[in-house]
């Protein structure tokens, strides 16, 4: 297998933590997005939506969505669960998961994409290889929904050790990769959501989080 990554991207990390918490190894190749190394012709012959992370298999085949990588891997490698056990457990992680993602990653990619003052993103405020110019409006969107994301991240950790219950999973994974993005909109944990912090502080803690 091999591992097409960013080292400073949100979504590459996201598989990297999970790649790390089942203490594989495998091997990687780092694309400069801010350069634009994810647009030029050799990459986009790897994945034509200029999108990262890819997971290549041996035989060639790809996969080019986080998830999917990190649901192949676990189908692989079990053990430690990440995504579930039972049907119960997993149909949960993937709801809370997806709320991490959508409230969490997807706001803060709008508020960052979408800043006129990003020169390296004004003009592609959309992931990939199209071309589309900044949209103001959704970076009040990106901001208000971030708070929603706090707000139900500190409920959510109300009475367990992490997000899904007392295991680690692949929504803290989600979770923590999105309060680290967030702090490129300058979007912290509120200072008063003592759950959050607490939380924030063990799984960053954690090795697979320097991955």
């Amino acid at each position: 297998m091999k591992f097409y990554d960013c080292s400073i991207a949100p979504n590459p990390r996201r598989a990297r933590i999970f790649i790390a918490e089942k203490g594989l190894d495998i091997p990687k190749v780092e694309i400069d997005i801010v350069g634009g190394e994810n647009l030029e012709k050799e990459f986009l012959s790897i994945n034509p939506r200029g999108l990262l992370p890819v997971l290549e298999l041996d035989d060639g085949t790809r996969f080019d969505e986080t998830m999917a990588i990190c649901k192949y891997l676990e189908d692989l490698y079990p053990e430690p669960p990440l995504l579930g056990t039972t049907p119960v457990e997993r149909a949960k992680i993937e709801c809370l998961q997806r709320k991490m993602e959508f409230d969490g990653m997807i706001a803060t990619s709008e508020a960052f994409r979408n800043n006129t003052k990003n020169d390296n993103f004004s003009y592609r405020s959309l992931p990939g290889v199209d071309t589309v110019g900044a949209i103001e409006g959704l970076v009040e969107r990106g901001n208000k929904t971030l708070g929603v994301f706090y707000h139900w991240l500190e409920k959510y950790l109300t009475n367990s050790k992490f997000i899904a219950g007392d295991r680690f999973t692949m929504v803290d994974i989600t979770a923590l990769c999105a309060v680290d993005f967030a702090k490129w909109v300058e979007l912290d944990i509120p200072k008063e959501n003592t759950n959050s912090l607490r939380w924030y502080e063990d799984v960053s803690s954690r090795p697979s989080a320097q991955a």
